[in-house]
């Protein structure tokens, strides 16, 4: 447990914003996705909502999503010297705060209130995991969504306040137990670390909008107690200065977030289902992503062909090449060109499209069980990684590694929000390349939407984009 008290320096927020905490990537969760899910936000004391989640909370009451808050203590115990409030008037009017604030961040609060000790929430697990799990079978039964869609909101589990990491931590488990997702937001963290500590750079960014700014300044605003003193008299001060409460007034939200488990619902796919899957979504349509109408595809197909560090390469190979919209553009590039993949209605599309480049060829394959011939200086993974369990995800790139050659290029492109029925999602496949692979980034690009990464291959001094013009091509 970290030690500290309300009336450190602590971190300013200068410091915090000249840490990079602004680029951290979005939360990659659009309005869609937020509406369709139920949420159970967790407060270990009056104000904790509002501080860490208000601008989510406003957010959602502009989507319609369904919110149930639990309020675990009053925050009788927030002044223990004071000379004219007692913890039980202290108690009463923090609760009369909570209720207001509530109202400033949600149309209809639907809040209830555990009535446990301010302090000792460590000693009351099991009425916690209890009030959680009712929680949840009341939001699912209400709402009729499936777990995944379940998602929990609490303070950091490794905050620094007791109270905070019993309750981070109740949360944790229950989300993990019950494959719900966890957004878990940092309090007295933004006091006693800093910028140097590793945990928030992991984290999402939740940006605000100006109508969501002011719902959450207000919210902040009505727990007076905390805000302003009690009295001038000592023991009465103000618990937070505007100094601290500098940390909640940026224009965006920090979240660590813990994705729902994939099959929670009945189990998650992995490699082999690969064709079966994608076979059926092929059927009835050429184009059943939009791969060739959509400015989305467009635009990440003109990122990622710009990101290649190399004009041109001698032996190129596409994983996952799906309708080869990329294909096409990849194998004119490439003195020899093999895209592959593993669903066979799709692959049909992509070699009529290749058909008229002589260097280009496709092969069925399910990758990471199967794999070809040959070495090459180019290999692209866009939008296929997270469609593995986790070891198939690791053998694959214990692949990729013995097949790229020194100095040669790895491309990985993938969406970044929730796959359901897989275990995996983009962000995880490109933590998972950087940390098995540990090569040179020579690009990063992301946006709420998608990640994309360039990877180089240690060895050569050579130019990436040319490797030895004797490379072998890959072999049908």
């Amino acid at each position: 447990m970290v030690s500290f008290t309300h009336q450190d320096a602590g971190t300013g927020e200068d410091a915090w914003a000249a840490s990079g905490l602004a680029a951290l990537p979005e939360l990659p969760l659009d309005a869609g996705e937020l509406a369709g899910q139920a949420f159970i936000v967790l407060a270990a004391h009056p104000d904790d909502e509002s501080l860490g989640a208000g601008g989510l909370l406003a957010r959602l009451r502009g989507l319609g999503a369904r919110v149930t808050v639990l309020l675990c203590t009053a925050g009788e115990a927030s002044h223990p010297d004071s000379p004219t409030t007692t913890p039980e008037q202290l108690a009463a009017v923090r609760l009369q705060e909570f209720g207001g604030a509530l109202t400033h961040l949600l149309p209809d609060p639907h809040w209830r209130f555990l009535a446990l000790p301010d302090g000792r929430l460590a000693n009351h697990r099991t009425e916690l995991h209890a009030a959680l799990q009712h929680a949840i079978a009341e939001a699912t039964a209400a709402s009729g969504l499936p777990a995944e869609r379940i998602t929990l909101v609490a303070p950091y589990r490794h905050d620094g306040h007791t109270d905070h990491e019993a309750l981070g931590s109740a949360a944790a488990e229950a989300a993990g137990a019950g494959g719900h997702g966890l957004l878990e937001y940092p309090i007295w963290y933004w006091l006693w670390a800093d910028g140097t500590d590793p945990a928030w750079q992991s984290w999402l960014r939740l940006p605000l909008d100006p109508v969501e700014q002011r719902a959450k300044a207000a919210a902040m605003a009505s727990h007076l107690t905390q805000v302003r003193p009690l009295s001038a008299q000592p023991g009465d001060e103000v618990l937070l200065p505007p100094a601290f409460l500098a940390h909640f007034e940026r224009p965006f939200e920090t979240f660590a977030w813990q994705r729902p488990a994939a099959g929670a619902s009945g189990g998650s796919y992995a490699a082999a289902d690969a064709e079966g899957v994608f076979d059926e979504v092929h059927t009835g349509t050429d184009d059943p992503w939009q791969y060739t109408t959509s400015w989305y595809e467009h635009r990440k197909r003109s990122l990622t062909l710009a990101a290649l560090p190399g004009l041109t390469y001698t032996a190129g190979l596409e994983i996952g090449c799906s309708i080869g919209t990329l294909s096409v553009e990849l194998a004119q590039r490439c003195e020899s060109f093999l895209a592959v993949d593993a669903s066979s209605a799709a692959l049909a599309h992509a070699a009529r499209r290749l058909e008229p480049l002589p260097a280009a060829r496709t092969r069925h394959l399910t990758v990471p069980q199967d794999w070809p011939d040959g070495r090459f200086d180019l290999i692209v993974v866009s939008e296929v990684g997270y469609y593995l369990a986790p070891g198939e995800l690791a053998e694959l790139f214990g692949r990729v590694e013995a097949a790229l050659l020194p100095g040669g290029t790895l491309a990985l492109c993938h969406w970044r929000h929730p796959i359901s029925g897989w275990e995996l999602d983009g962000d995880s496949v490109h933590a998972a390349a950087r940390r098995q692979l540990g090569w040179a980034d020579a690009g990063l690009y992301r946006e709420r939407d998608f990640i994309l990464e360039v990877l180089i291959a240690p060895g050569s001094g050579e130019d990436p984009g040319r490797a030895a013009a004797s490379v072998p091509g890959p072999e049908g």
